[in-house]
């Protein structure tokens, strides 16, 4: 275990990387009970340009992400309270913070509670020990690939041999247009644009039934399996994550 004062001692000689000064500062919470980790990864991550907040408990995140929201959270896992797994499933399960980029921290010893946080909608991970300067990449790494999956000026989205159309609103398989209901192309709209992340089944109402929808959850349900027997090469695409919704694999299929 590398000691604190060797860990500072090695931040302050961090060089700053100006990249963010043309910019607004991200907002980055940092959630880790151990206080000389997180002082150590907000020491580097605000050489960067990013602005921080520290967290040692879940409690304490989810009141934070509730009244300061932050652009991203890098989440420990082993955390006092709640731990990082139900976080991270509390920040999916609500509509208004579904989307925010999670980053976790684990242990190598940990490694099924990684893939579980991963199934749960976590974006990316960080196995400890790490080095703080590859925590950084990955942090702007991160915000740069969610960046271009959620450029509001795409219309088209390729997934294989499909293609979704959103000018069109047209859904099409090896060139062949697929008939959609308006709510089933709102639903493939919505994976097709975050691949690899989970949406829950009330995002999913919000965004394509809208906020005054007043049936169930399990509406979802209905129309994903009809998306499904409509286009065939979703069928194990469209992954059901348990007691929360749908993402889609981040591996297209191609036939």
């Amino acid at each position: 275990m590398i000691q604190v004062h060797e860990r500072l001692t090695v931040a302050s000689s961090c060089p700053a990387d100006n990249h963010m000064t043309t910019h607004a500062p991200k907002k980055i919470l940092i959630v880790e009970d151990e206080a000389d980790i997180a002082q150590l990864v907000k020491l580097y991550l605000e050489k960067d340009g990013f602005r921080t907040t520290i967290a040692s408990t879940g409690i304490e995140a989810l009141t934070l992400i509730k009244t300061n929201r932050p652009d991203m959270v890098v989440l420990d896992l082993m955390l006092p309270e709640i731990d990082g797994l139900e976080v991270c499933k509390k920040i999916r399960s609500a509509p208004d913070t579904a989307l925010l980029p999670i980053l976790m921290l684990t242990a190598k010893a940990e490694e099924s509670d990684t893939i579980i946080g991963l199934e749960l909608g976590a974006d990316d991970y960080v196995t400890k020990p790490f080095s703080p300067k590859v925590l950084v990449t990955r942090v702007k790494a991160l915000f740069r690939r969610l960046e271009r999956t959620h450029d509001p000026k795409q219309t088209s989205y390729a997934y294989g041999l499909l293609v979704v159309d959103l000018s069109r609103h047209e859904a099409l398989v090896d060139e062949k247009e697929i008939p959609l209901t308006a709510k089933e192309f709102g639903l493939l709209e919505q994976l097709v644009r975050r691949p690899g992340r989970v949406l829950t089944r009330d995002v999913l109402l919000n965004a394509v039934w809208g906020y005054d929808y007043y049936g169930t959850t399990r509406t979802v349900d209905g129309h994903i399996r009809r998306l499904k027997l409509k286009i065939p090469l979703l069928d194990d695409a469209i992954i059901a994550v348990k007691s929360l919704g749908y993402k889609l694999s981040d591996r297209a299929p191609q036939r």
